[in-house]
């Protein structure tokens, strides 16, 4: 008996089982501002793919507005211009748009800011990555916009393993570890996770479409901890998939819904914040957001969906800053929502 307690215990851990089930997690009690962000008269949020912060503090909102541009009449047609990227004061004082009309700006995916308060945007459409240096000047590029030029590539699989390189499909998140590292979530046309050195030179990449262990239906959101351990947020599986650095598997959580962003807290204690996101055409399904511990502990949860304050719709960025001041971008709501977490 005692034997098979302990394979039990063991297998528990290997599955990622929660203290709390899904259903039943403490709620936590919050406060939330809808309107936290003061825009200029006439500008307007769409759906907003990213929020993030400073170290000052500083709101950085990555969002699907603006005026599309075809250009044509050239070898090479290009599109450009279909989001924008806004920094606010921590007041939410519009401050300045940074890259306004860039060739690489077209469908927001997410943005986020590193620990050197350099800003790294995503874009879906335009399959790149974008770093740029605190004062928005653009200092790295990961990924090929399709009609940039042809480069000469060995064919891609058709089963989400991509190229074994910085040509992305459909990518949706970055990330980083303590040594500088660049971990891609090229998630939605692929299905795999893309490291690269600090330098942006392509070490290895790992995951495919399937349901199996290390594979992912997508892959929406990634995060790494103070370890270097790499959560993707699998979130057709319905489940994280949890990674050390070199992309082996350790663990799942499978107690987390439609896990569509993901934010990791900073410190010695860390903890994850993870959007139970309601699909566009059910917006009143699911919403919640979850608060967890690293081995997959349910702490608590908070929100659901629908159109009013502190209620959420199709949530895809979360920044996590301060543990308990959140902002939560949303693309159901057209909305960055500013959470008090108590």
């Amino acid at each position: 008996m005692k034997h098979l307690m302990q394979t039990l215990l063991a297998a528990a851990l290997i599955a990622g089982v929660p203290s709390y089930a899904q259903g039943d997690a403490p709620e936590i009690r919050f406060d939330a501002v809808a309107n936290a962000l003061q825009l200029p008269a006439g500008l307007y949020l769409g759906e907003v793919g990213g929020v993030a912060t400073n170290s000052h503090g500083n709101i950085f909102v990555y969002t699907r507005t603006g005026h599309p541009t075809i250009s044509i009449g050239t070898a090479r047609p290009f599109a450009h211009g279909g989001s924008r990227l806004f920094e606010f004061d921590p007041s939410g004082k519009f401050v300045r748009e940074i890259g306004k009309d860039s060739y690489g700006f077209m469908f927001a995916a997410q943005v986020r800011v590193d620990p050197n308060d350099n800003i790294w945007v995503v874009d879906q459409m335009t399959n790149m990555v974008i770093k740029f240096d605190p004062q928005g000047r653009l200092l790295m590029l990961l990924g090929r916009k399709a009609e940039n030029v042809n480069v000469p590539v060995r064919p891609a699989k058709n089963d989400g393993t991509g190229r074994p390189t910085d040509l992305f499909d459909r990518p949706t998140d970055v990330a980083w570890d303590a040594a500088g590292n660049i971990f891609v979530a090229d998630g939605l046309g692929n299905a795999r996770v893309a490291k690269f050195d600090k330098d942006g030179k392509f070490v290895k990449s790992w995951g495919k479409k399937g349901t199996a262990t290390g594979e992912f239906a997508n892959v929406r959101s990634i995060a790494v901890d103070s370890q270097g351990n790499v959560y993707a947020a699998d979130g057709g599986n319905k489940r994280i998939q949890v990674f050390d650095n070199d992309g082996n598997f350790k663990t799942a959580f499978t107690n987390v819904g439609n896990a569509q962003a993901l934010c990791m807290t900073k410190g010695s204690n860390q903890a994850l914040y993870v959007s139970n996101s309601n699909p566009p055409n059910d917006i009143d399904r699911d919403g919640e957001i979850y608060k967890m511990r690293l081995d997959g502990t349910m702490i608590g949860k908070f929100g659901r969906a629908g159109k009013l304050p502190k209620e959420f719709g199709t949530v895809n960025a979360i920044d996590c800053r301060n543990e308990n001041t959140l902002y939560v971008g949303e693309i159901g709501n057209l909305r960055v929502q500013k959470l008090a977490l108590h």
